[in-house]
């Protein structure tokens, strides 16, 4: 039976080791990624070799395919020879060797040679001769390779590659791509962009109500193209974050189905669509006036900071969340050049430092499920749980005291015709608090805590009691 050799990147593992290694190196060491063009003028083999070198990786965590393996499985105990060859750099290959346990021999990339392509196929041919292995890959660069093979399984293969691999040595198996079709990329993308994500930045438009200015069509349209120029900014962070974030997101029971983590999206393409959006989301910023820019810019440099280490500090990251949150209010006001009180500020940070500690809380409870005592990428350990439940609850009725205390203020009663009817709302403010910490608290919360309010009944109709309160207040009793 010929040996069965087998590419390791976007073959056996839905990923490329290198343009993580990649990613990985501009997150932990930021100026090394000034030497990448230096490398690559000295071969990818040494890129390959000096990038690998700043990182190892987790092998258990790495995105396999599932279908494949299981395939490989079966040949192993047939007594098939296995070989694992790679242009990766052998570290990396030979830690999936050792997690995998199913390759008699490892070929792999040594810092001078870089074995793929035409490389690769020399080797291979020079050592089993020609038409003396079967070969397992994924892309065009493999078709030198199935040259000189005996036969080709092809796996995760563009359109129409296993019929130029067929005309070459003939095709044993296909294993075919998890992402094929229009429909099936497009649902992918919008995952990755999370663009139910983009339900909170209808936080840009509190100002607007809260100002008493809700016909004013000109700051409705100010609004929505802040409100794009937000959303798109936003959809830049969650795509880097997640590029990022890829061990994390790998060792989380739900985050690891994310398009990046689970290889369904390549990582370069999202290294490419990240400032192309970004550049999109400025571009239109520009066009909103007022001072929306800066506190754009200040929000998309909050978020950086808090991907690249704010999220590892246990309390800091929350208090971070808070203030992402607060600033999407803060650049609505900014694109309407209103003024922002001191009390909506005051109880914006409040509440959502509330919803922050949910949001921890909710992966606390996951990572305790999964028996593990301390998050991955995180500072917390599952034991804090019940810390985190108490700090939470606490800055929710904080907010309710904010909020009370506003209502007792001189403003009210300029702005409202009842004033004493809009003491409704803290009620109403007090039960939702703790009806958003009851459904964490029963391991309800799946999403994002605002996300999962605009989708929860109960949250909605609290909302619609909420804005009933405030009409009533501002238009007085209708009897």
């Amino acid at each position: 039976m010929a040996p069965l050799i087998v590419d390791l990147d976007g073959t056996l593992i839905h990923t490329d080791l290198l343009h993580e290694s990649a990613l990985r190196a501009s997150r932990d060491r930021p100026f090394d990624v000034l030497r990448i063009p230096l490398w690559l003028l000295q071969g990818k083999a040494v890129l390959t070799r000096q990038l690998a070198g700043r990182g190892s990786i987790d092998a258990a965590l790495l995105p396999y395919n599932e279908a494949l393996l299981a395939w490989l499985k079966e040949q192993r105990a047939a007594g098939r020879r296995l070989v694992l060859c790679t242009g990766a750099d052998r570290s990396f290959a030979d830690a999936v060797a050792a997690h995998l346990g199913v390759f008699d021999e490892v070929l792999a990339g040594d810092g001078s040679t870089h074995l793929v392509g035409l490389d690769k196929a020399e080797a291979l041919a020079r050592q089993y001769g020609h038409g003396g292995f079967d070969y397992a890959g994924n892309s065009a660069a493999d078709l030198k390779v199935w040259q000189r093979a005996r036969k080709a399984i092809v796996v995760n293969g563009a359109r129409g590659l296993a019929g130029k691999a067929a005309a070459l040595c003939g095709v044993e198996r296909e294993f075919p791509a998890p992402v094929r079709g229009a429909r099936a990329s497009i649902l992918a993308w919008r995952k990755a962009l999370r663009l139910h994500q983009w339900l909170k930045n209808v936080l840009l438009f509190v100002p607007l109500v809260a100002a008493h200015q809700v016909f004013d069509l000109d700051h409705w349209l100010t609004l929505a193209l802040a409100f794009l120029s937000f959303s798109l900014c936003a959809s830049t962070v969650y795509i880097a974050n997640d590029l990022l974030d890829l061990e994390s997101d790998r060792a989380h029971p739900r985050k690891r189905l994310r398009p990046f983590a689970s290889g369904v999206l390549p990582v370069r393409h999202g290294a490419l669509a990240a400032p192309l959006l970004l550049a999109a989301s400025l571009a239109l910023g520009t066009q909103v006036g007022g001072s929306f820019l800066p506190w754009l810019l200040c929000y998309f440099l909050l978020t950086c900071v808090y991907s690249l280490g704010l999220k590892k500090m246990i309390l800091l990251d929350c208090i971070a969340l808070a203030m992402l949150y607060t600033l999407r209010i803060t650049a609505g006001a900014a694109a309407l050049s209103l003024p922002l009180s001191f009390w909506l500020l005051a109880f914006s940070v409040f509440l959502f430092l509330s919803l922050a500690f949910v949001k921890r809380h909710a992966e606390l409870q996951v990572q305790a499920l999964s028996g593990r005592h301390m998050v991955h990428g995180r500072g917390y350990y599952t034991s804090d749980e019940p810390l985190v439940l108490n700090l939470g609850v606490t800055a929710g009725y904080a907010s309710a005291v904010v909020l009370a205390l506003y209502l007792n203020s001189d403003k009210v009663a300029v702005l409202y015709r009842q004033p004493e009817a809009v003491w409704g709302t803290v009620p109403v403010l007090l039960f939702w608090i703790s009806w958003i910490w009851m459904q964490a608290h029963r391991g309800h919360m799946h999403d994002d805590p605002v996300v999962f309010a605009m989708k929860d009944r109960t949250s909605r109709l609290a909302g619609l009691v909420f804005g009933a309160v405030l009409v009533v207040g501002a238009l007085g009793w209708p009897w």
